[in-house]
Order: C-alpha cells, then structure tokens, then sequence
C-alpha cells in the first residue's frame, strides 16, 4: 500500500493560526516536507515546527529563483520541483505518508501546487487548507474587504501596468501580492486609479515583526517578499 501526500496550509505566519486539521496532520506524519528558500530561510517549517513529531523524517525542498527561461518560468525552480517529487515519490511509494508544508493556503499561489500536479496521478494526494495572508491581513487591519453585492479581485504585482490598471479602475475589493520590489510602481498605479487613499500596505502577516499602514504613510522603496496591498471595495460599511 502506497502513502498519501497531504498538501499542508500552514497560515501565513502566526502559529496560532493553524487549523487543528494541520496541526493533527503535521504531527502524525511520519515524513515532512517543506520549501528551503536559497538563504536557508524554513518558513513553513518555522510555523509548524511544534507540532512536527520527533521521529518525522524532515525533507527540505530548495527552490532556486535565478534561471529564468526564454518563457519566463524557472528552469532550475522546475527542475528542483521534479527533483522533490521523485524524493517525494520514494517514500510514498515505501508506504510513508508525507505532509509537504505550505504557507498561507497550498493552492493559492502555493508551491504545494507543483508537487501535487507531479505526483496526484500515481498517489493519493489530500489538502488541507490554510489561512491565506489576504484573509489574515484583512483581520489584522481589520478591514471588511466584501459585503452584500461586492466582489474581489485578486492580483499579483509582478503583473504589468497594462494588466493591472484596468483591472484596479474596475469597481470592488482588491488584493495584490507579490509586492516587493515592484511597490514603487504599483503605489502610482493606485493613485492614478483613486485606490490609494483606501488602500493598506501589510507586510509579513502573523510575524512578529508584521507592519500595517496605509498606502500614502509606507514610504518608498521596495518592500518585504512577504507583502500585499488591500482595498476594499468601498467606504461602507467599516473603515479602519
């Protein structure tokens, strides 16, 4: 009998916000995997290290960001994802079950994604979902991002003017992630869109070190890789 691959969420950094489904998995899990940055940085494992068994294997999963293809991907991100599922694949295949730790939630902009795409057609693959940094940061402001007939849109800032600007002049709630050192040049996309006045900057959610203030107070320059931008989407029925 082959083990299951449970795609963890981890939340975006408070551990308190796990869910007890997580913290259950976590710990008995008798393999547990986990994103490396190049740095050495173990986020998720940070998160959810008290809960990790003693006896647990600890597989971590480095993930280079600096090859970049001739279509915009990552040869040696991919090839490091193939990499981890095959490592992956021994122990599930040797009967083991594995819990692979996500920040935030494993299918929202999650590297979980990649793992489970490799291996979901020869194992058992369950998710188990986290908080996301969006739902969290609207709690820590705290700030209503939807009510009644509203709707939200989700962006990226790595996206570029052309995609963003209309999509930022539309009517409804807006998140953007992936801030970082693209804040400069979203910050004047907000303001030419009249979002800048309702807009927060939140950096690194649940950490202790986590930062809140509007957008026209955050100073320039590039921000943390673990920022966003929230907007709701109007000015009824709560402002912060």
């Amino acid at each position: 009998m082959t083990g299951t691959l449970f795609l963890v969420g981890v939340g975006p950094g408070d551990p308190e916000l796990l869910t007890l489904k997580a913290a259950r998995t976590i710990g008995a899990a008798p393999v547990v995997a986990f994103p490396r940055t190049e740095s050495g940085a173990t986020m998720a494992l940070d998160i959810a290290r008290a809960h990790v068994s003693a006896e647990a294997k600890l597989e971590p999963v480095g993930i280079d960001m600096t090859a970049r293809t001739e279509a915009g991907g990552f040869a040696s991100k991919e090839a490091a994802y193939s990499g981890a599922a095959a490592t992956l694949a021994d122990h599930l295949a040797a009967g083991r079950d594995v819990a692979f730790l996500c920040e935030g939630d494993p299918l929202f902009y999650g590297s979980a994604i990649y793992l489970g795409a490799e291996l979901r057609d020869r194992f058992d693959v369950r998710v188990v979902p986290g908080i996301t940094s969006m739902l969290a940061g609207a709690a820590a402001v705290p700030l209503p991002l939807v009510a009644r007939d509203d709707s939200l849109t989700v962006l990226t800032g790595t996206a570029d003017d052309a995609v963003l600007e209309p999509r930022l002049a539309a009517p409804g709630a807006v998140a953007v992630l992936k801030v970082g050192r693209h804040f400069d040049r979203l910050a004047a996309l907000f303001e030419r869109t009249g979002r800048a006045p309702r807009t927060h900057l939140l950096e690194r959610i649940g950490a202790p070190d986590q930062r809140i203030v509007p957008l026209r107070a955050a100073g320039a320059g590039a921000k943390p890789y673990f920022s966003l931008l929230l907007c709701p989407a109007g000015a009824e029925p709560w402002q912060p």
